[in-house]
């Protein structure tokens, strides 16, 4: 099996390609994440699950390119790439802003007469739970404090000001879709769904994270973790565990 990266267009990254694999994980990262986030878990879940990580504009190899500020607009771009691919039917994954993203790839999938397996949101309150944020309006030192509070960017990273300079633009640019997204009502998933959220999590409550049931006619299930935010970089094998019981 090979381990070079393969890259399906812009938007999508294969670090393990496994054409055998019944199922495809297609994995959204958070904001200010890029696709590597997500090699431990393709590392981890192939061959017998095939994950993809989309790589949004702005970052690591697509850092040229302006930053998408809309959540909507990632969500039709992640789509148009989504159905180039073959039949394998895609389960999604999103943590924080990746969850809002998968949420709207779902949505629009199903409209396309696609069975989605599963959606996972990580990280993140129900579409319906909405939150005022202002975090992309700060300055840039006010923006670099609100991303080391929630312990998810590599601290190599906020210890370099050239690189933290290259990427701070696609961070704000992600804390805009987030904050500027507004859920419009319509059909219910018919997927299942379930929700992973940290117990001591500062952006998600319980009921918050509860309330996606509301947003699927599928079966539901919330799954609570120790840790904050980021709970999944310490509780990586129970999330992978529960990914493959749903979907392998």
């Amino acid at each position: 099996m090979t381990t070079s990266t393969r890259r399906d267009g812009a938007w999508l990254r294969r670090f393990h390609p496994a054409p055998g694999a019944p199922v495809r994980l297609v994995c959204f990262p958070h904001a200010g994440g890029s696709a590597t986030f997500y090699f431990p878990v393709s590392r981890a879940l192939s061959p017998s699950i095939e994950v993809l990580a989309v790589q949004y504009p702005g970052r690591q190899d697509r850092r040229g390119e302006p930053g998408v500020g809309d959540i909507g607009e990632l969500a039709d771009r992640v789509v148009e790439e989504l159905l180039t691919l073959d039949a394998t039917p895609p389960a999604l994954f999103g943590h924080s802003m990746g969850a809002m993203v998968a949420y709207e790839v779902a949505r629009r999938l199903e409209r396309e007469g696609i069975e989605l397996p599963h959606l996972f949101v990580s990280g993140r309150r129900a579409p319906s739970r909405t939150r005022e944020g202002r975090v992309h309006q700060l300055d840039d030192d006010g923006l670099i404090a609100e991303i080391e509070k929630l312990s998810g960017t590599d601290s190599r990273i906020l210890g370099d000001p050239e690189l933290l300079r290259m990427i701070l633009p696609a961070i704000r640019s992600d804390y805009r879709a987030v904050e500027s997204y507004r859920h419009v009502p319509g059909r219910p998933l018919r997927c299942p769904v379930t929700a992973l959220t940290g117990d001591e999590d500062p952006q998600v409550t319980l009921d918050e994270a509860r309330a996606w049931s509301e947003h699927t006619a599928g079966d539901f299930e919330l799954k609570v973790y120790e840790g904050g935010h980021f709970y999944l970089n310490a509780r990586a094998a129970a999330v992978m565990e529960a990914i493959s019981a749903r979907i392998a």
